[in-house]
């Protein structure tokens, strides 16, 4: 069997699927099964193509003015097994999670994902579009799936739908410009292509800016913590741990591929805005109450940290040192398939939460650990993950990265001798937030007791859904557990690169050195080493401890109040008052007094509230300024045909004259 009948296989599936979801019962059934073998379908292109199988193919006559072009090579092949994977997962959870979602967001659900495996197989740069397009506007859709039962969700959708239009101007910007002056829009043909040095950097900064945007990068983050949060948990698990990697993917593929690497300054460019993102990602997540909104945030620290990997390769790629352009951009897309795992993980834990408690606020959750205890074990490792602890798989694509900025030290120019280190400092930084934040998460989300009543009355999720958590968690664990196995896939997505070709960072295994001493590192052992320490270390506490006893009298007394512990509030508030200048919290101290006397207090209500500063102090003036240019092309409204007539004219002389200075 071709990778082209299975790609074919995709659209089978998904679009009978879509079909049977909106016209047939049960439509969760049929929309998670279909979405299930989509995704499985990719995966399985995915694993063709990384074993070395490549597919080429040309339809003719089946877009307007352009034909439909399919490549499918190692590096569309990493992203194809991505998705296909997640979107397993998801298809399964989606059986038990969305019983009462509505007609659209069954038959949208395969839809999507076969949009998703289909755009890193396209060859041109209409397919491209057309693909990115059908995706953007089936994921709108879907996060527009509960609209009439939450108002947060319209405005999620008119963000989200904004700021991914937007991207989708600047990477068509970017595309035509290249395609117009390489003279076909076929990427073989944009390969091969000599463009002018400012050229080739329009281009790039064009697209970067397309799919700055998909991935979350600040500052054009602000529709991904909107979005996610509103959407429904499995199609949360699908955006950011799947599509949001098709940023990268077309970074890759257009920096790395298409324009061979380019110069040094673009991909500084993408280190700063990688740290940037990672480091204002997991502030903003360390300080969030809502806890699908922190992950949200989460997801833009993590694509900062795969395009701080990405950014730092290119740099070296530039400078010919391509051994520790390989490692770092191997380390890219490692974090890239390791994040996609945990977030998956961390997204359905949350929908299963969700699902039982009616709330996504941590401060009024608690005691879910006796209430949802598989939800809770499973919500624990995507954790441990996230926060890059090991054994967590977060832990072996971090390593990795901060081994690669390190090596490059020695022998640096100045530009590198500085980016360096203050890129480790920025992984350092992020990597300490990220145990602050999902140390919270957990801890105050899962464990003491419950604060309110939807968490004192939670129930353990469905076996579907509990059967998709484990699914993916044991992913995690094999990704934890043995990552050199994924080293021959990352030599071959290496292969795809023209200017990190030819070096393999993985020859010989991944040693460890430390002060002189060499050894091969095994995750399996340290994973081994770590469940032995802490056995140890539990069994010593609970053999020191006393016995409990009952209490006979009240004073001095240990038994536990909801109103004693923690909140996400409070346990974030000294992250808030040492990054108070960057934060920029507004709190609010509500006093009641008593009827009787206002010299006695009833009750004292303590709220804060984190915004997201960069957005205020952005985007206020952008939307100001789009607001009076509408009011300005409101009154060319006129109703005359003939001022409609001459408006379109000037419309077509001025594309005509772009044209024309472009070709």
């Amino acid at each position: 069997m071709t990778i082209g009948w299975v790609l074919l296989g995709v659209l089978v599936v998904a679009g009978p699927g879509a079909l049977g979801a909106a016209l047939l019962a049960p439509r969760a059934l049929i929309s998670g099964v279909s979405t299930a073998l989509a995704g499985g379908l990719g995966a399985v292109v995915g694993a063709a193509a990384l074993s070395g199988t490549t597919y080429d193919a040309h339809v003719r006559q089946l877009l307007p003015l352009s034909e439909a072009a399919i490549h499918v090579d190692p590096l569309s092949g990493v992203f194809c097994a991505l998705i296909g994977g997640v979107a397993v997962v998801a298809g399964l959870y989606a059986i038990g999670y969305a019983d009462h979602a509505s007609r659209t967001e069954h038959a949208l659900l395969p839809l999507f994902v076969a949009a998703m495996i289909l755009v890193p197989a396209a060859a041109n740069v209409t397919t491209f579009l057309v693909l990115w397009e059908l995706m953007a506007l089936t994921s709108l859709a879907l996060v527009l799936a509960e609209h009439r039962l939450r108002p947060a969700v319209r405005e999620a959708g008119v963000w989200y739908g904004a700021m991914t239009h937007a991207g989708l101007i600047a990477i068509l910007l970017g595309l035509v410009l290249f395609a117009s002056k390489a003279g076909s829009e076929s990427f073989d043909a944009l390969r091969t292509a000599h463009l002018s040095a400012a050229t080739r950097s329009v281009v790039f900064v064009l697209i970067l800016i397309g799919f700055g945007s998909k991935a979350g990068l600040v500052p054009l983050h602000v529709w991904l913590p909107r979005a996610h949060p509103e959407a429904p948990s499995h199609v949360s698990a699908l955006m950011s741990a799947a599509m949001v990697t098709l940023g990268l993917y077309g970074l890759l593929r257009v920096g790395f591929d298409l324009l061979g690497g380019g110069r040094r300054w673009w991909w500084l460019l993408v280190l700063s805005l990688g740290a940037l993102s990672a480091v204002y990602g997991v502030l903003q997540a360390s300080v969030a109450t809502d806890l699908k909104r922190l992950l949200g945030y989460s997801t833009t620290e993590n694509l900062g940290l795969i395009m701080l990997a990405v950014g730092a390769g290119g740099m070296f790629a530039t400078a010919g040192n391509r051994t520790l352009a390989s490692l770092l951009v191997a380390a890219g897309v490692l974090h890239a398939l390791n994040h996609a795992a945990f977030k998956t993980l961390l997204f359905l834990g949350a929908g299963s939460v969700l699902r039982s408690t009616g709330t996504r606020d941590l401060d009024a959750l608690g005691g879910l650990a006796s209430r949802m205890p598989v939800t809770t074990a499973l919500f624990g490792v995507g954790a441990l993950a996230a926060a890059a602890l090991p054994p967590g798989n977060g832990f072996v694509s971090e390593w990795l990265l901060v081994q690669g900025l390190i090596h490059g030290l020695p022998g640096a120019d100045t530009v590198v001798a500085v980016a360096m280190p203050l890129a480790v400092g920025v992984v350092a930084l992020t990597a300490g937030l990220g145990v602050a934040t999902f140390v919270k998460a957990f801890g105050v989300g899962f464990l003491a007791r419950p604060r309110s009543a939807q968490a004192a009355d939670a129930r353990e999720s469905p076996a579907v859904i509990k059967a998709a958590m484990v699914l993916v968690a044991g992913a995690c664990a094999v990704l934890a557990i043995a990552p050199a196995a994924l080293g021959p896939a990352l030599t071959s997505v290496l292969g795809a690169l023209p200017t990190v070709r030819g070096a393999d960072p993985f020859r010989g295994g991944v040693t460890l050195r430390l002060n002189g001493i060499e050894g091969r590192m095994s995750p399996l052992l340290i994973l081994a080493g770590l469940l032995v320490a802490a056995l140890l270390v539990v069994a010593v506490i609970r053999r020191g401890l006393p016995r409990r006893q009952s209490l006979v009298w009240g004073c001095g007394g240990t038994r536990l109040d909801p109103r004693m512990e923690y909140t996400a509030t409070s346990f974030a508030e000294p992250l808030t008052r040492v990054f108070d200048d960057v934060l920029r919290p507004e709190s609010d101290v509500d006093v009641t007094h008593h009827a009787e006397s206002e010299y006695l207090i009833e009750s004292v209500k303590y709220r804060q509230r984190v915004g997201d500063r960069l957005e205020d102090l952005l985007y206020p003036p952008v939307l100001a300024g789009g607001m009076r240019v509408g009011r300005v092309l409101s009154r060319l409204q006129n109703g005359s045909v003939h001022r409609y007539l001459a408006l379109g004219l000037l419309g077509l002389i001025a594309v005509l004259v772009m044209v024309g200075l472009l070709a």
